[in-house]
């Protein structure tokens, strides 16, 4: 990259939650007041998983999906940058000479309350302004964004949410509903059998967060329409199947989405997974589960097909 410089900021921004955009826009406002461009730097895989696999947390985003919503923000430019073993073993002045100035040509550094980056995340705001000072590059930082109660928004905060079924704190902290993405594949075919045909996502691996299993109101979007949803998450043991899946059966809609690429937003969870006696037992709980969704799906701000 060449040019006069960048507005650069740097971290891992899993989740894209209501923190990393406050940054982002910030960023994005300096470059456009300076004349610069604005350049996120973030990585893949997650960092933890190089440093440290068996701490690393499960992902609020995988990279498609974290693609994706960055894709949807205000910065000119994302980076990302591959983490490996001789990344990890940089020293932040390494990191910060060899990247960040070498290849981004960095003007401004941008970071969050409590960012830390190199060997060992010694790389703080007061080491990072001191080294700006040698260098002739600006750092600054933006504030937490706090939650009404206080809690400053992190990654942490809302894998915990989402870990424990809070769905309204996830969606706080996020700005947005807490989903997963992914490929429609083929089931077994029974709801069809049973007057409720269903779409089933392929499983989006062991590095994805999900809620607890249960039965929830969901939000599937497709094609730029948000239909509303129940969605069963986990075994489905009245059939005997032990495997956890994603299943939904979308209201206003009727077709085939074999092979399309959805998203499914969790709102409200229902009830437990639970084993039935018979289908007929399955069906006759399914119609309160509709009932009970669509009453969530009807809540005020929601503009969904129902």
């Amino acid at each position: 990259m060449s040019g006069a410089g960048t507005v650069v900021t740097v971290g891992t921004f899993d989740g894209v939650h209501r923190g990393h955009r406050a940054v982002l826009e910030e960023i994005a406002r300096r470059a456009k007041a300076s004349g610069l461009k604005s350049v996120l730097v973030t990585f893949e895989p997650h960092p933890l998983e190089i440093v440290n696999p068996s701490a690393a947390p499960p992902l609020l985003t995988l990279p498609e999906e974290r693609r994706r919503i960055l894709a949807e923000t205000p910065v000119d430019q994302v980076e990302f940058v591959p983490f490996t073993a001789e990344l990890r073993n940089l020293a932040p002045e390494e990191f910060v000479r060899q990247v960040l100035e070498a290849r981004f040509h960095v003007a401004e550094l941008v970071i969050g309350h409590d960012h830390g980056f190199g060997r060992g995340r010694t790389g703080d705001v007061e080491f990072l302004r001191k080294l700006g000072g040698e260098d002739g590059f600006a750092v600054d930082v933006v504030p937490a964004v706090l939650l009404p109660d206080g809690r400053p928004i992190s990654s942490t905060l809302i894998r915990r949410a989402v870990a424990g079924g809070d769905l309204d704190t996830a969606e706080r902290a996020l700005g947005r509903r807490y989903g997963v993405e992914g490929t429609v594949e083929r089931g077994a075919g029974r709801g069809r059998t049973i007057g409720i045909p269903t779409i089933n996502l392929a499983p989006p691996g062991p590095r994805k967060l999900l809620p607890p299993d249960g039965v929830y109101a969901c939000v599937v979007k497709w094609n730029g329409v948000a239909y509303g949803a129940m969605s069963n998450l986990g075994p489905r043991p009245t059939f005997g199947e032990a495997a956890r899946s994603l299943e939904s059966h979308l209201f206003g809609f009727s077709g085939d989405l074999y092979g399309q690429r959805v998203e499914v937003e969790f709102v409200e969870r229902l009830r437990d997974v639970m084993k039935f006696d018979s289908p007929a037992g399955l069906v006759a709980q399914l119609g309160k589960d509709r009932e009970s969704a669509i009453g969530a799906l009807k809540k005020p701000g929601m503009q969904v097909t129902l």
